[in-house]
């Protein structure tokens, strides 16, 4: 059987330069983390505040802990002290608490802000227009950075919807970038991508993957 770490391993060797691989570690027990973390794994991805709360407790400090799924406004104080870089953004009121949080901590919180391109429902994020509209908003948040955007392609096997999707994503990334973002330097990260359509998302243009299933195989609930 292969391991997480030969996983790891052929990953990171696979990648282009300039792509950075976020492991999913979310369900996963802080044994298979450890392997990742000894083959040179450094950023996790989790998606709830108090497994990675207990997950940070134990492991390494020079971890990058990235959240990654619906974060609950309720649930930022938990990770505000230490959280490298949130992923899901999908309001302004879930801004302004990350911005808040962070203040009492005096730190700045990179995110990414999650945009809605998936012909589906369940996906959460800000439209198009509605990302454009926020740079207005950016003065009134000084612990927060936008650093990027994030977005999920449609759970589908047509790969041409898919390419489509990544495509939207890139052109609205570019778009920000030279306009309402063109102050930023931080502004630099484009996440999309996970086990089963990261090569795509790659081609596509992405900056950052997250990979769960190809490493630590399927979760444990």
């Amino acid at each position: 059987m292969t391991s997480i770490a030969q996983h790891i391993k052929e990953l990171q060797a696979s990648l282009p330069a300039g792509v950075t691989l976020v492991a999913v570690s979310k369900f996963h027990p802080v044994e298979a983390l450890q392997e990742a973390y000894d083959a040179g794994q450094r950023i996790f991805g989790e998606s709830r505040a108090q497994e990675l709360v207990a997950k940070a407790r134990v492991l390494p400090k020079d971890i990058e802990w990235h959240f990654i799924g619906p974060l609950q406004s309720n649930k930022v104080k938990d990770i505000a002290p230490f959280i490298h870089l949130i992923h899901s953004i999908d309001s302004v009121k879930l801004l302004q608490e990350v911005n808040k949080q962070a203040a009492k901590h005096d730190r700045v919180i990179r995110v990414l802000l999650e945009i809605h391109v998936a012909e589906e429902e369940t996906k959460h994020g800000f439209s198009v227009e509605e990302c454009r509209e926020l740079a207005a908003h950016l003065p009134e948040l000084p612990h927060v950075s936008i650093s990027g955007i994030m977005g999920m392609a449609t759970q589908t096997d047509d790969e041409a919807q898919i390419r489509r999707e990544f495509r939207t994503l890139h052109q609205l990334f570019e778009e920000l970038k030279a306009g309402a973002f063109k102050d930023s330097d931080d502004f630099s990260i484009l996440s999309m991508g996970m086990s089963h359509d990261y090569r795509i998302a790659i081609e596509e243009g992405s900056t950052m993957v997250r990979v769960g299933t190809y490493i630590f195989g399927e979760r444990e609930y």
